[in-house]
This record gives C-alpha cells, sequence and structure tokens, in this order.
C-alpha cells in the first residue's frame, strides 16, 4: 500500500497546474490532503471518481478559501469519521479519518503558530485536545497512521536553521516536547525510521528563493503505529514535486 500526504495549498490551485496527472501518474492507494482551501460542491469531484477513489472532505466551515482536509482512496473505508467532536477545532476542518479493513488513517492539519499573538493559543489548546483524542482511540484503533501537516519541526536536523529559529512557532521548545510526548502514545517518525541524514525538508517559504537554495523545515509526517512497524517497507519526501510550498510524503507499507 502506498500512502501519500500532501499539503496542497489551495486544491483548486493544484488540479490547475497538473495535480489530477500526478495522482493518476503515481496511483497512491490513500492520498491525504491538508489545506485543501475549498468546500467539496467547489471541485468537480468525479474527476476523483474517474480516477478510482472513493474521496472524503472536511472543510472548513469557518470561512471560506481557509484549511480543510480531504482524503482520497481506491478501497471503500468501513468507516468515516470527521474531526474529533469538538467544534471549536472541527469547525476549522482540521482531521478526517478513515478505517479500512485491518489499518485506520488520519489526515492532519496542525494549526500554525505564525501569528503568535492570535494563534498560538488556539495552536496549543489543539494539540492538547488531539493528544487526549488520539490517546483514547489509540487501543481501539491499534494500526492507526496519522498523515498531514503537524506545523512542527521535531529536531534540529529538521529545519535548515535551528539556533534563528528556535523562538519561532514551528520549532519553539514547547511544541517539540509536545512532539516527543505524543510519539510516546506508540508512533514512529517513518521518514526518520528510513532517513538519518540532514537536509531533507517539507516546506520552504515562498521568500528568499529559499526552496532553490533548501532553506527548509520538515513539518509533514506520515506517523505509524508501533504495531505497524514490521510492515513498513520505506518512507520518503518527493521535494521535486511543486504544486505547493510543501512536498508530499509517501510512506510505504505491506
Amino acid at each position: 500500500m502506498k500512502i501519500i500526504s500532501y499539503n496542497i495549498n489551495g486544491i483548486r490551485s493544484g488540479i490547475n497546474k497538473g495535480l489530477l496527472n500526478w495522482i493518476e501518474t503515481n496511483q497512491p492507494d490513500v492520498l491525504c490532503l491538508q489545506e485543501i482551501k475549498a468546500f467539496p460542491e467547489q471541485i468537480d469531484t468525479n474527476i476523483f471518481k474517474k480516477l478510482g477513489y472513493n474521496h472524503y472532505w472536511a472543510p472548513s466551515k469557518k470561512r471560506k478559501g481557509y484549511s480543510g482536509v480531504g482524503i482520497l482512496c481506491k478501497k471503500k473505508p468501513i468507516h468515516v469519521e470527521y474531526g474529533i467532536g469538538l467544534n471549536s477545532i472541527d469547525e476549522e476542518g482540521r482531521v478526517l479519518r478513515i478505517d479500512l479493513k485491518n489499518i485506520s488513517i488520519i489526515s492532519l492539519y496542525l494549526p500554525s503558530g505564525n501569528d503568535m499573538m492570535k494563534r498560538l493559543n488556539f495552536k496549543f489548546f489543539f494539540m492538547k485536545k488531539f493528544f487526549l483524542h488520539i490517546k483514547k482511540i489509540k487501543n481501539k484503533l491499534n494500526n492507526l497512521i496519522i498523515c498531514g501537516d503537524y506545523n512542527i519541526c521535531h529536531h534540529e536536523i529538521d529545519i535548515y536553521d535551528p539556533i534563528r529559529n528556535q523562538k519561532i512557532s514551528g520549532f519553539l521548545p514547547k511544541e517539540r516536547k509536545w512532539m516527543t510526548h505524543f510519539m510516546n502514545l506508540g508512533f514512529i517518525d517513518s521518514f526518520r525510521n528510513f532517513v538519518q541524514q540532514a537536509h531533507h525538508y517539507s516546506w520552504w517559504s515562498y521568500r528568499y528563493d529559499a526552496r532553490r537554495n533548501n532553506k527548509g523545515w520538515r513539518i509533514d509526517y506520515a506517523m505509524v503505529s508501533n504495531s505497524l512497524k514490521k510492515k513498513m517497507k520505506n518512507a520518503y519526501l518527493l521535494p521535486e514535486v511543486k504544486f505547493s510550498d510543501h512536498c508530499p510524503v509517501v510512506l510505504d507499507i505491506y
């Protein structure tokens, strides 16, 4: 099974840039999307059916052109869960889960705290509630994969300039500590399971020619339950794919 996670930063823009051809070529079994920035009725969803995918969407209910997650999957899920059951979080369209026969997959878009005056407190609120939600369902859904944009670099190796960014949201000590605490629930950072070298990133600012100079952040993950460790075949990034300021995260699993 090939699982791909991608913060598309606007699905309509991605479609206009050739996203559908890319999906058809790569043939993921599951594609988790974040920051779709659209309601399903704003997209011709038949295009995904024609490619052989069931499709599910959790858009932002708060405002148009904002946030939102989606999942495309070849096999029809046994169950689909929208959000975590808390309106203040779910209205932003940040969590969507599908349950397949032997595995459950979440598409996650954890909030950015870049506007540290207005959004950082909400980010920490989300982190707390999401942690409790996963802790609650983890035993019931042991084979769980949580894909998406976590908006946190876990370690110094995950960011191009750890010194100057240590007071910036996304690399704050409190955020990084939360990531460790979260993984201790029983998750593996699939990419780091296979790649230990530095200079691998999943997001680059549009400014300062950051992507060409590879001055990036690794904030997108496929976190895999410990129970699935022996089933992981490979995990890697696709920095050459440029429909967004992020790049896709790929997990191959038996």
